[in-house]
C-alpha cells in the first residue's frame, strides 16, 4: 500500500483551544502524524501529495469559505490580532436567520460552529495539502491502484460546504469522494469515533454517493447535533445516510458486529470505490473517546475493510493519544493486506 504524506501538516500547529471555559492544551498536534509516519516509515513506500487545481476542493466547499480561510489570519493580524491562541470567534451566526458579515474577521463566526478550532497562520497551506494528500490518493485509485492510505492532518470529516470546526477545515475525504465520482458511485465509511456530520451534511441529498457512520451515540458525545440513526438523507439523497450510532463502552465485540452491519449497506450499494475516514480515536487508550477497543482490535478493522475487495482509499482522521495512534493505523495497514 501506498502512503501519501507531506511534512507541510507541521505548519498548522495551534497550541491552544477554547473549551470549558478557558483555554486548554489543543490535542491535534503536529505529534499525532509524526507519530504515525515512524510507526508505518520503512514498511509502506511513503510517496508526496500531487498538486491539484483549487477545483477539486471546490467541489465539495464553498467558494466565499476557501477566500474566508485563505485570507482571515492576515485580516485579524493587520487588526491587531495574533499570539499563541490564533483566531477564535466569540460571536456564532444562527444561520436560519443571519447574514454573512462583510467584516473577514467576524466572518469566523459565521463558518465556525465551536470554539475549538483555531486558525492560526498556515492553517490554509496545511489544510490544503491534507487536501491534496487525499486528493492523490483518489487519483491513484482510478490509475488502478487497488489501495492507498492518506496521512492527512489536520483532520477533515467534520468539515462542512461552508463550516469548519472539530479541528477540521477541509474535508479531505469528502473532496476525494467527489472526485471519485467520476470513475463511478462512491462509499464513504466513516470509523471515527466522532459521527462526520462534515461529511453527511456535503452529501445529505446525493445519490452518487453513499455515506456510512460507525461513531459515538451523539446523545452523549460530540458533535451533538448530528449523527442520528434516524437521519437517512432527503431528496435524491434519500436513503443513502446510514448512521450506526453506538453507547459509551462499546467493546470489540459490538463494535465489530457494526462494522459487518456497516460493510453490509457498502455491498448493497455496489460501489465502484470505498473512501475510509479512518479515525483511530475508538481506541480505549484515546483521551477524546469513551469505547473500550484496544488496539490489536485495528487488525480485524482492516481485515474486515479488506474483504469489501474494493479500490479503497484510507483517509486519516481522529486519533489523540501519541502512545497509540501509530500502533492502530499500523495494525488496520498491515492487515489490510494490500
Amino acid at each position: 500500500m501506498k502512503v501519501i504524506y507531506s511534512p507541510d501538516h507541521r505548519r498548522h500547529a495551534p497550541r491552544y483551544q477554547f473549551i470549558g471555559g478557558g483555554l486548554r492544551p489543543n490535542p491535534e498536534v503536529p505529534a499525532r502524524a509524526e507519530a504515525i509516519l515512524r510507526a508505518i516509515q520503512g514498511t509502506y513506500d511513503v510517496l508526496p501529495p500531487r498538486t491539484f487545481s483549487m477545483d477539486a476542493v471546490r467541489a465539495v466547499h464553498d467558494a466565499g469559505y476557501l477566500s474566508f480561510l485563505e485570507h482571515v489570519h492576515a485580516a485579524w493580524v493587520d487588526r491587531g490580532g495574533g499570539g499563541e491562541t490564533g483566531l477564535i470567534p466569540d460571536t456564532f451566526a444562527a444561520r436560519a436567520s443571519s447574514r454573512r458579515p462583510r467584516d473577514a474577521v467576524h466572518q469566523a463566526g459565521y463558518y465556525s460552529f465551536e470554539t475549538q478550532t483555531p486558525i492560526v497562520e498556515h492553517t490554509f497551506a496545511a489544510a490544503c495539502q491534507a487536501a491534496f494528500c487525499a486528493l492523490t490518493g483518489a487519483a491513484m485509485l482510478l490509475d488502478g491502484e487497488p489501495s492507498v492510505y492518506a496521512l492527512c492532518r489536520p483532520p477533515g470529516h467534520h468539515a462542512a460546504g461552508d463550516l469548519y470546526g472539530g479541528y477540521c477545515y477541509l474535508n479531505h475525504a469528502a473532496a476525494a469522494a467527489a472526485y471519485l465520482s467520476a470513475g463511478g458511485r462512491v462509499a464513504v465509511l466513516d470509523v471515527d469515533y466522532h459521527h462526520g456530520n462534515g461529511t453527511q451534511s456535503i452529501f445529505y441529498g446525493s445519490d452518487a454517493v453513499l455515506f456510512v457512520s460507525i461513531h459515538a451515540d451523539p446523545d452523549f458525545e460530540y458533535p451533538w447535533f448530528s449523527g442520528h440513526a434516524d437521519e437517512s438523507g432527503e431528496g435524491a439523497g434519500r436513503g443513502m445516510n446510514v448512521n450506526l450510532p453506538l453507547a459509551i463502552g462499546t467493546d470489540e465485540t459490538r463494535y465489530l458486529e457494526t462494522l459487518d452491519r456497516a460493510l453490509s449497506e457498502v455491498d448493497r450499494f455496489e460501489p465502484a470505490f470505498l473512501v475510509v475516514s479512518l479515525g483511530v480515536d475508538a481506541c480505549r487508550e484515546d483521551p477524546l473517546g469513551k469505547f473500550d477497543l484496544p488496539a490489536a482490535t485495528f487488525r480485524t478493522i482492516g481485515r474486515q475493510l479488506a474483504r469489501a475487495a474494493l479500490p479503497t482509499l484510507l483517509v486519516q482522521e481522529g486519533g489523540y493519544d501519541l502512545n497509540s495512534i501509530g500502533a492502530c493505523v499500523q495494525n488496520v495497514l498491515d492487515a489490510f493486506g494490500r
